[in-house]
């Protein structure tokens, strides 16, 4: 589309817009109105959050047995920097072979202990894990595999160190052991 070239206003054409227009003052500039104060913030999401805590503390989504608080167990052998266990706990340490002891009486975990970590110790395995489970079937007496995995891990000489594993890796029902090179 091609775009003509303005064309010149001829003095009749500005004569006949003058009368129409009337006549005309200039106007003065006006300063322009003072900036409206910015509202105060407010924090919305977390006035949100607050309000829909006692809902959802109602709806408990959540099962308080699933907390373990308290039932971690943590073992480092004397002589060994305290930041080995923190590293354990924290799950920095790949584990390279595990052993499951549920449905287990105390005899026949504590053989599968033993055997598990001697075949652990021949290839070189330096973590494993050992889910003993957390005795949630077990007597007023406690959980005895998960007892009896802690008294066994501590006499040994081949371990360094053992915690509680990760929640994703078993938690509280699982251990994980770091043994000697």
């Amino acid at each position: 589309m091609k775009r003509r070239p303005p064309t010149s206003i001829s003095a009749d054409d500005a004569r006949l817009f003058r009368e129409a227009i009337g006549e005309v003052r200039r106007i003065d500039p006006v300063a322009a109105p003072p900036p409206t104060p910015k509202p105060e913030p407010r924090p919305r999401m977390f006035e949100a959050d607050e309000a829909a805590v006692p809902g959802e503390l109602l709806e408990m989504a959540f099962d308080p047995a699933v907390l373990e608080v308290g039932e971690e167990l943590g073992y480092l052998r004397e002589g060994y920097p305290p930041k080995l266990l923190r590293q354990l706990k924290r799950g920095q340490f790949s584990v390279q072979d595990e052993i499951d002891l549920h449905q287990m009486n105390a005899a026949a975990a504590q053989a599968s202990i033993a055997s598990f970590l001697a075949e652990a110790k021949q290839h070189g395995l330096h973590c494993v894990r050992i889910i003993h489970g957390k005795g949630l079937r077990s007597k007023a007496a406690g959980p005895v595999l998960k007892a009896l995995t802690d008294r066994l891990l501590r006499r040994r000489d081949d371990v360094v160190a053992f915690a509680s594993a990760r929640p994703a890796q078993g938690g509280t029902g699982a251990v994980i052991v770091l043994l000697k090179s």
